[in-house]
């Protein structure tokens, strides 16, 4: 495992690292174990840096899958990185929430427009 320092992370922990940071809207530093290895190496350096969808287009699949199985905590996280990245706007994450309040169940939905009430609160504030 890793020291944290860049000359002993390997490419691909870099990438995910890199990766991850981009995503969430934060600087990540490398992290111990096994469970923050899959997740940088593989998640990171290889899932989520593919062709073919964007940074957006993931972060909406990933909403609809958090969503259906009740996961506001990580859904928590998405709404915010999304909003700080710009992928999605407040009135767009408003939207997500109803839609798949229809396709999740009303119960999830409503996690989902309960976990960005708060964050589109906050954007519309800070205009």
């Amino acid at each position: 495992m890793s020291d944290g320092t860049d000359s002993s992370i390997s490419e691909t922990r870099a990438r995910g690292l890199a990766m991850m940071s981009e995503v969430y809207g934060f600087e990540m530093s490398d992290g111990p174990g096994d469970f923050f290895a899959h997740t940088a190496d593989h998640l990171f350096g290889e899932v989520w840096s593919r062709p073919g969808l964007s940074h957006r287009d993931r972060r909406l699949l990933l909403l609809g899958a958090l969503t259906a199985q009740g996961n506001t905590d990580v859904a928590d996280i998405q709404v915010g990185a999304a909003l700080g990245n710009g992928e999605l706007t407040p009135d767009e994450l408003e939207e997500i929430a109803l839609f798949l309040c229809y396709y999740t169940g009303w119960p999830n939905g409503t996690k989902l427009s309960n976990v960005v009430g708060p964050h589109v609160s906050r954007a519309r504030r800070a205009r």
